[in-house]
């Protein structure tokens, strides 16, 4: 992944803010991983974090083949649809957060920041639960004022990641959330924008992982996942 980061005073022309990372791909199954820089946080198996996963794992709906053949779409919506899932989600990510990110050893994180869209959905919520602020990241244009750019590649070509120059301070401590990590590149690009402003980049967290799309190896911080991921493209039965 090449990413280009620049200084944006004046928001570009706007892009299609539509999201269209896939869930699943028409791909082989993926060979056994390589080893990662970084191993895959795992939060503790208590008793409410694995009952938690499992309402939440439960309330998902998959659909085949949408938008595209092959494409096995993961649909979160569900879990906002009825507040006490919304409730189950945020409490089982407080709790990976709380017991890896420890405020009394001073790794709490100061801000969160969410990738457009989808980690708009709970990263507000999130954010208030943890005593942090909330940061967007949008494609471009969509921002007002001075921002900074960087620049991934997606599947069908280049895109574009902004952030306002002054929504991160030097020296906080800054965890990037979305709804899944597929090929990484946007992931990647987010993290880049918040060292590009000073932030100290705690690492990444998801609700869902591709795993054959090896997109963690992208990442220069710890990744958490907190549901199974999918291994592969769908199977014939």
């Amino acid at each position: 992944m090449s990413s280009t980061i620049s200084s944006s005073p004046q928001p570009s022309e706007p892009l299609d803010s539509t999201s269209s990372h896939p869930r699943s791909t028409g791909h082989a199954h993926h060979p056994d991983a390589s080893k990662e820089r970084f191993p895959p946080a795992r939060a503790p198996a208590t008793p409410e974090l694995a009952s938690l996963k499992i309402k939440i794992q439960q309330s998902l709906r998959q659909y085949p083949d949408f938008p595209t053949p092959g494409i096995l779409f993961e649909d979160i919506l569900p879990l906002f649809q009825d507040p006490e899932l919304h409730e189950s989600l945020v409490r089982a990510l407080e709790l990976h957060i709380t017991t890896h990110y420890p405020k009394k050893q001073g790794k709490n994180p100061d801000i969160i920041v969410g990738l457009e869209a989808r980690g708009f959905l709970f990263g507000p919520s999130l954010a208030l639960r943890l005593g942090a602020g909330f940061v967007p990241v949008r494609k471009q244009g969509k921002l007002p004022g001075r921002t900074e750019t960087a620049a991934y590649e997606k599947e069908y070509g280049q895109d574009f990641f902004q952030i306002q120059a002054d929504a991160i301070k030097p020296g906080q401590k800054v965890l990037v959330i979305d709804d899944i990590i597929a090929t990484g590149g946007s992931a990647a690009a987010t993290g880049s924008l918040v060292k590009k402003l000073g932030g100290t980049l705690l690492g990444y967290v998801f609700i869902l992982e591709l795993d054959f799309l090896k997109g963690r190896e992208k990442l220069d911080a710890s990744v958490y996942t907190l549901l199974s991921s999918q291994e592969g493209p769908p199977k014939e039965s």
